[in-house]
């Protein structure tokens, strides 16, 4: 299994008790990519800018997909970049996978139709590892799940604003996945306003 999955996991686990922004968790689950492809070798970070490695199967479909999808010119893609160009509906292709492999199914019962309903994990390896992770505030997991709202406070935070040229890759990864939510909810805002301002407009007609 791999962090974008455990993440994944979590987020459905935790669905039923707190409300996690679809493109938020996209994003988070597109670092968590870039964690999993480092540590398989496929990818290394050099200041902020993903340097892709040999293709190598990793095993998973959809970290195979990530790796496939790597720039492969310099100057190459800044983490930023990548988080919005992969992570442009990745929530769902990960639910999606989840209940293609067993790992989660929809909730079946008389007033339940079968395709009714979000999916829930089902009890397996998979879900009890990423339990496991969660429960013991493994850093990297419990940092993207405080960037999408699963946890009341990151698990720590830098004393000052990183520079992706001297940081550490984690801390690179982490705090530009902490920039595109923000980001994301700025933009969620704006379209709130102009919304709003545009019903009013109607109203005084």
């Amino acid at each position: 299994m791999t962090t974008a999955r455990d993440l994944a996991i979590v987020a459905l686990d935790a669905a039923a008790g707190r409300s996690v922004e679809q493109g938020d968790l996209s994003l988070a689950l597109a670092g968590a990519e870039v964690f999993d492809l480092m540590e398989a070798g496929a990818l290394v970070l050099d200041g902020d800018r993903i340097r892709p490695g040999a293709p190598a199967p990793t095993g998973d479909r959809l970290l195979d997909e990530a790796a496939a999808a790597l720039v492969r010119q310099e100057p190459y893609e800044s983490v930023e970049d990548w988080l919005w160009r992969r992570g442009r509906g990745l929530s769902t292709a990960y639910a999606d996978d989840l209940e293609r492999v067993g790992l989660t199914a929809r909730p079946r019962g008389r007033r339940i139709p079968l395709r009714a309903g979000r999916t829930v994990p089902v009890d397996s390896e998979a879900r009890r590892r990423a339990e496991d992770r969660w429960a013991s505030d493994e850093p990297v997991l419990a940092a993207l799940a405080a960037a999408v709202g699963l946890r009341e406070e990151p698990a720590e935070e830098p004393a000052e604003e990183p520079d992706a040229l001297t940081a550490d890759p984690a801390t690179t990864v982490l705090a530009t996945v902490g920039d595109a939510v923000l980001e994301l909810e700025a933009v969620r805002q704006r379209r709130t306003i102009e919304n709003a301002a545009f019903d009013n407009i109607w109203r005084g007609y």
